[in-house]
């Protein structure tokens, strides 16, 4: 019978999370931690990163994905004791509103920084001992502006697209090496990100309460994290019935 997802028998699973500070990346920390999986949790902020520690009873990485000479030291320091991560899951993001006419050169680098570099910084690091070892799974979260067009999205929308393109991609250059890509595109997610816009005060934005919340996106991780090995799902779409 095939095992699950980077399930090496006699061994714990390795997760690492970016983005694990808060929103869908801590959801998703969690909720993996408590199936079973040590948790590797990244990001910036290390006293939040601190907080997931004890909760998942991980370890914590620090480092900012759009800082590709930060990431390979983190990834450096990781593979340097011998874990490879059995699953990535890229949750790290900024998200951005402004009109075409109104957007910076800096707010579309920032989007592009954390959205799309930021992922390919992090596969970069850790995908070559996964393809040596034969196994592992890399999971994106994408975002339903990654398909479709929403006014005040430019730079938002050209980082998630991009990210949809380089998926893509993944999955044809890893098909056949034992090792698995897949792209989860949610609608709207209840997460700090929508502090500073405060959309239930706005007729543009949805409510919180129409949204999705961070555990919904953790269960689709969730899910693709137990599937068989030899089972790939490529992407995974969720909105609110």
């Amino acid at each position: 019978m095939a095992r699950a997802a980077g399930g090496r028998s006699g061994s714990a699973r390795t997760a690492l999370v970016t983005g694990a500070s808060r929103g869908i990346g801590r959801a998703t920390a969690e909720r993996l931690a408590a199936e079973g999986w040590d948790i590797v949790a990244c990001g910036r902020d290390e006293a939040r990163l601190d907080l997931v520690v004890g909760a998942t009873g991980g370890r914590a990485l620090p480092f900012d994905v759009s800082d590709g000479g930060a990431v390979s030291a983190a990834a450096k320091s990781l593979l340097s004791s011998d874990m490879v991560p059995d699953l990535l899951v890229l949750s790290a993001g900024v998200f951005d509103l402004a009109p075409v006419h109104e957007t910076t050169s800096e707010l579309l680098d920032r989007n592009l920084d954390a959205n799309l570099r930021g992922p390919f910084h992090v596969v970069r690091a850790f995908l070559p001992p996964m393809l040596a070892r034969g196994s592992g799974l890399v999971v994106m979260i994408g975002s339903v502006s990654g398909r479709r067009a929403f006014p005040g999205n430019g730079a938002y929308s050209a980082s998630k697209f991009g990210l949809r393109g380089f998926h893509e991609v993944l999955v044809e250059e890893l098909r056949g090496t034992g090792v698995r890509a897949s792209l989860v595109e949610p609608g709207a997610v209840d997460t700090p990100l929508w502090d500073v816009l405060d959309p239930d005060t706005r007729a543009d934005l949805p409510d919180r309460k129409q949204m999705l919340r961070a555990d919904d996106v953790a269960g689709a991780v969730s899910y693709l994290a137990g599937l068989p090995e030899d089972v790939s799902v490529p992407l995974i779409q969720i909105q609110r019935a």
